[in-house]
């Protein structure tokens, strides 16, 4: 019997070797599906290094576990026809939602969007919601099946949910702080939420996900690579957010910086100045409610601080306006400039970053016109060579963010649930 154990325990070591091999060949190539859209069997070889007949086998089980399906073929080539083959974008499903502080913050927005593996967007809702008579989590329950019944799917389909929030999330608390919006700062609302949709559930502040979307799609994308950046500062950017809220998203190379317990970025409760002489903190000298308090000084009446500015771009550039309605705006333009230029200059003076991407409903209302007066309002004040960027994005940034970082999200689980060695066929 002692003869015959050592034989029981090698077959056992290389069955298991075996199935971890399979593994690592079956998350590698569905990784290389993912990033890359299409790929043939023989690119597939050259991307992985695996041989022919393993490289089929691979592409089969992930085809019967429906991970892969087969979406073509070449034409034209010398030989048989080859099959295109791409990650299934029905083997997965998130749903991505953004949560927008209003000048009534019981009544926020909510933007949701319902996506598959591909980054398709299948459904998207906006609605207005009273949380004064609506619980977030049924809120946010209803919306997400609003989303299934457009794109036509059962809710179970849904895998996970990213949601972006005026907020910071602490995972070790489980609470969502240093937001305003009524009842999100419940304990424990995030876990229920995960009981109640059967999914994952992620949370994200609302500038930090402007900032993915930032690099992803807008004018940070022109920066190297975090793969390639191998910690060059150069690679990194900070995103300033100016809305109803002040935000701020330090992204270091890829990588975002978080803080302690979520609260890195939180800029609006920075002080200024001294106390009882004028505004307490930037939120106080730069915020929505200052922006359009400023706004109806220069005789400027507007529902809300986007609005403002807009109006204010407008009468500065057009003739048309009346000379002292056209004075009033620039006088405008350029106070706001100037106080948006302190939260630049605080960031550029802590944070010296190659890049500082305005953004959010004010900076986007103003644009480059706005952007080129904070320019030359801090020029004069702060030596050090600040570039300067108008947001990239004219969607819904968090919206986008949040997309990205669910779909992110899902395709690590599905790569992490094969090198873990479940099975997937």
């Amino acid at each position: 019997m002692l003869r015959h154990q050592p034989r029981t325990e090698s077959a056992g070591r290389l069955a298991g070797s075996s199935k971890l091999l399979r593994a690592m060949n079956e998350s590698a190539t569905l990784a290389h599906l993912l990033d890359r859209g299409t790929l043939t069997r023989g690119d597939l070889r050259e991307l992985t290094g695996l041989s022919k007949p393993t490289t089929s086998d691979v592409l089969r089980r992930l085809t019967d576990a429906g991970l892969a399906i087969v979406v073509g073929h070449t034409r034209g080539g010398p030989g048989p026809n080859a099959e295109i083959y791409a990650a299934n974008p029905a083997a997965a499903y998130a749903v991505a939602v953004s949560v927008k502080e209003t000048t009534d913050l019981a009544r926020p927005e909510f933007t949701a969007a319902l996506v598959d593996l591909a980054g398709t967007v299948h459904a998207r809702v906006h609605d207005r919601v009273d949380l004064v008579k609506a619980d977030p989590l049924v809120a946010i329950e209803e919306i997400v099946g609003r989303l299934t019944t457009l794109a036509g799917l059962d809710r179970t389909g849904i895998s996970h949910v990213h949601l972006g929030v005026p907020g910071s999330y602490d995972a070790d608390g489980g609470v969502i702080r240093h937001i305003d919006i009524a009842g999100f700062d419940r304990a424990g609302l995030v876990a229920q939420l995960g009981e109640r949709l059967g999914a994952s559930v992620a949370v994200e502040n609302d500038v930090n996900l402007a900032a993915i979307a930032e690099r992803g799609r807008g004018v940070a994308a022109g920066l190297r690579t975090p793969e390639r950046a191998g910690g060059d500062p150069a690679s990194s950017f900070a995103l300033l957010w100016f809305g109803e809220g002040l935000g701020l998203a330090i992204d270091l190379g890829g990588s975002l910086l978080r803080g302690a317990r979520g609260g890195a970025g939180e800029i609006g409760y920075v002080p200024v100045g001294l106390p009882g002489q004028g505004p307490r903190d930037m939120q106080e000298l730069v915020g929505g409610p200052a922006v359009v308090e400023l706004a109806a000084a220069h005789g400027l009446t507007a529902s809300g601080a986007a609005d403002a500015v807009a109006a204010a771009v407008d009468a500065a550039a057009h003739p048309a306006t009346g000379a002292g309605g056209r004075a009033e705006a620039e006088k405008f333009l350029d106070e706001l400039a100037c106080r948006m230029g302190q939260c630049v200059g605080a960031v550029a003076g802590v944070l010296d970053p190659p890049l500082i991407v305005l953004a959010g409903e004010v900076a986007q209302a103003g644009g480059e016109e706005l952007a080129r007066r904070v320019r030359a309002a801090i020029s004069s004040t702060i030596p050090l060579d600040i570039t300067i960027a108008v947001t990239g994005i004219a969607d819904d940034a968090v919206l986008l963010g949040a997309v990205d970082a669910g779909l992110r999200t899902v395709r690590d689980s599905l790569i992490n649930a094969l090198r873990a060695n479940v099975p997937v066929g």
